[in-house]
């Protein structure tokens, strides 16, 4: 069983995700919470898989709750929003977020997404992935450099960095590289700890900030 967060400080959503959610056989909602706080204690309680986290919550929000989970390596982040591209949004990919999600989003989708992300994939919304890395990538201040970190990787790691920065998942990197889906993961866990990213996001920024996506 998949193990599901959600955190959200409308009630009435938190409803709905769970809703959607138990609708699936193999994903179980294993506890709430109304702030980021509250959430950041029940994840480490409760360990579950993956978090689904508000930005907008009153006292702790989703962005620091979403740091702290991430860097304790407590367990993955899904972040629900309206889609506005606005600071929040683009401090919770740096957070370490795995990947965000529309409100408005389909229950099909959101079990896909919950899924993934749990299987070790990213997941941006698809309606708006393309949209979201470029205005991230132009509104976010690019480093002076790229990171020495990226001189560590090989050159099919390097292969794999400009996939991730191009959106592939596990499965789409394997196909285009023409690696097996094990070995595909296995180098993106890899490219991870040497770019001391916590989420594929992340690294898919970092790979178009560094031009090789």
């Amino acid at each position: 069983m998949i193990r599901v967060l959600v955190a959200d400080d409308h009630a009435a959503i938190r409803a709905g995700m769970r809703l959607m959610l138990e609708q699936a056989d193999d994903i179980e909602v294993v506890g709430e919470a109304a702030d980021g706080a509250v959430a950041v204690r029940q994840t480490a309680a409760l360990r579950p898989d993956v978090v689904l986290m508000d930005i907008r919550m009153p006292g702790t929000d989703g962005i620091r709750a979403t740091r702290e989970i991430t860097t304790s390596g407590l367990a993955d982040v899904l972040i629900l929003t309206t889609f506005d591209l606005d600071d929040y949004l683009f401090g919770a990919l740096r957070a370490g977020a795995a990947g965000f999600l529309l409100k408005s989003v389909e229950p099909a989708t959101l079990v896909e997404a919950v899924r993934r992300v749990a299987a070790g994939d990213g997941f941006l919304a698809p309606e708006v992935t393309r949209r979201l890395l470029t205005a991230f990538v132009t509104a976010a201040p690019r480093p002076a450099q790229p990171p020495p970190s990226l001189n560590e990787l090989t050159g099919r790691e390097r292969d794999v960095l400009a996939a991730l920065g191009r959106g592939l998942s596990n499965a789409d990197l394997a196909a285009d590289l023409s690696i097996t889906e094990a070995t595909a993961k296995t180098h993106v866990s890899r490219v991870l700890a040497k770019l001391g990213c916590t989420s594929r996001v992340q690294a898919a920024i970092l790979a178009r900030e560094a031009g090789l996506a």
